[in-house]
């Protein structure tokens, strides 16, 4: 083949264009100034077998045997993931995309390609191999692919990091990292204080723990702007209690607190980002263990709402500590409330591992987020909170029970157990997710993962009629 000239002296940073299979067979798709490279490449590319498949890369080299630039084959549609494969297998070079792009096509082809970057190496002793760069397109929004990137990597390292160097104590350090970065105040309950202050079903899940359960409460923004409250799950492992769990299925339970690093990745996002919000964050940090005061099957214990729940299975410890925080965000009156948890494998079964399920007691609210997951490029699926399986939670000794009497529709009615806890008049989302993935795919690497965050960022940003910037 008859080599591409190379780039000009000045620069070392090599360019990436985008092509789809029919650019590649006739060039006069393409950009005047590149068809005459793509007519003299032609032999190289039946020799490397390149067809210009989404996913795929040919490396077309200058007259010295250097790198002159990188074909990247694409669908006809952009998206976040187009380049996310690229940072680990290109040559760790520098790279420039080529073309034109709207600033959505920019800012969501520069963020795929950071999330590419990813990778978690705190146990490793050998260094990492290095990563091919990209400098982004100039009109990517750069400040949001940043906020995206740093509070993605927050919720992966924090869900990856094994429960020996990851307990509450460790949750409430990370949340106060935030507080002193971005100004907000941090206060936390710790141990027996939590029933002295009635948080009971708190405390009754974290107790048999040697690792003191707690309560973060984070508050950032003015006092004015319009309050949005998260709540996380954070339990920093689950053994299921006396209810044990069998082996498999406690394998990741190091990810059970996947719910508290996800608000506090979307409250970095928000702070990062000067959202005008009251923001408020609670996090329920406890660990479920066994132990001679570990709480038992058909224990009946109080809430902070004063409803009382007979524990059916002590595995369902999650709703248990997201009850006592759901209750207390409600009497601040939050224009939004939102929680995060890694609640149920009914969720999984239902959706698979990769499609979060949410529920929303308020119609306006689940439409907007499903217009906010599509733009985010971050999907979500809406199940029904369906009133009628709430008799499914019924107890004949207590108000409710921690679980359903039935083997079927589980995460509905998990979240109508939530529900109780949650006032009929403030828009509330509950977001059931898996947070971690179960296989690789480009940008997203097995292990912890933010699933809906972003989506749920978009929601708030929209809802306050905020730009990004």
């Amino acid at each position: 083949m008859t080599a591409i000239s190379a780039p000009s002296a000045s620069t070392s940073v090599i360019p990436l264009h985008l092509i789809t299979a029919a650019q590649l067979q006739d060039p006069q798709f393409q950009d005047p100034q590149f068809q005459e490279q793509l007519v003299r490449s032609r032999d190289w590319f039946q020799a490397t077998g390149f067809q210009a498949q989404p996913g795929s890369f040919c490396l077309l080299p200058n007259e010295s045997g250097g790198l002159a630039l990188v074909l990247v084959g694409r669908s006809r549609r952009l998206d976040t993931w187009t380049l996310a494969a690229l940072p680990s297998s290109l040559p760790p070079h520098r790279y420039r995309l080529q073309g034109k792009f709207t600033p959505e096509e920019a800012t969501q082809l520069g963020l795929g390609w950071r999330l590419g970057e990813y990778r978690f190496t705190r146990y490793k002793e050998k260094s990492p191999d290095p990563l091919a760069e990209l400098e982004l397109p100039p009109e990517a929004d750069r400040d949001y692919i940043e906020a995206a990137v740093e509070a993605t990597y927050l919720v992966r390292d924090l869900i990856t990091t094994p429960a020996n160097d990851l307990g509450p104590a460790q949750l409430e350090e990370a949340a106060q990292v935030l507080a002193v970065t971005y100004g907000a105040d941090l206060q936390v309950i710790t141990g027996e204080s939590l029933e002295t202050q009635n948080y009971p079903l708190i405390y009754a899940v974290g107790k048999a723990s040697d690792r003191e359960p707690r309560l973060l409460d984070l508050h950032w923004g003015d006092l004015d702007a319009p309050k949005v409250t998260l709540v996380g799950k954070g339990v920093c492992f689950d053994s299921g209690g006396l209810d044990i769990k069998p082996s498999r299925g406690m394998l990741t339970m190091k990810k059970d607190m996947g719910g508290a690093a996800h608000v506090l990745g979307l409250a970095q996002m928000i702070m990062k980002l000067a959202v005008p919000v009251r923001l408020r964050v609670l996090i329920s940090a406890v660990e479920n263990s066994i132990a001679g005061n570990a709480m038992r099957p058909l224990d009946v214990l109080p809430s902070r709402k004063g409803t009382t729940v007979e524990v059916g299975n002590t595995d369902a410890e999650g709703r248990l500590v997201l009850a006592d925080a759901l209750w207390e965000a409600c009497q601040d009156q939050p224009r939004l409330l939102v929680d995060f948890a890694t609640l149920t494998g009914a969720a999984r079964v239902a959706l698979g591992s990769e499609l979060p399920a949410f529920f929303c007691n308020h119609g306006e609210t689940a439409t907007a987020l499903q217009s906010a997951a599509a733009i985010a490029e971050d999907p979500l699926w809406q199940l029904p909170l369906h009133s009628p399986y709430r008799d499914m939670l019924s107890s004949k000794v207590a108000d409710l029970s921690n679980i359903s009497n039935s083997p079927y529709g589980g995460a509905i009615t998990a979240a109508l157990f939530l529900q109780e806890f949650v006032k009929s008049d403030i828009p509330w989302v509950h977001i059931d997710v898996m947070a971690w993935n179960v296989r690789s795919l480009p940008g997203r690497p097995e292990g912890g993962e933010a699933m809906g965050m972003r989506a749920l960022f978009e929601l708030i940003r929209q809802r306050l009629g905020m730009t990004h910037h």
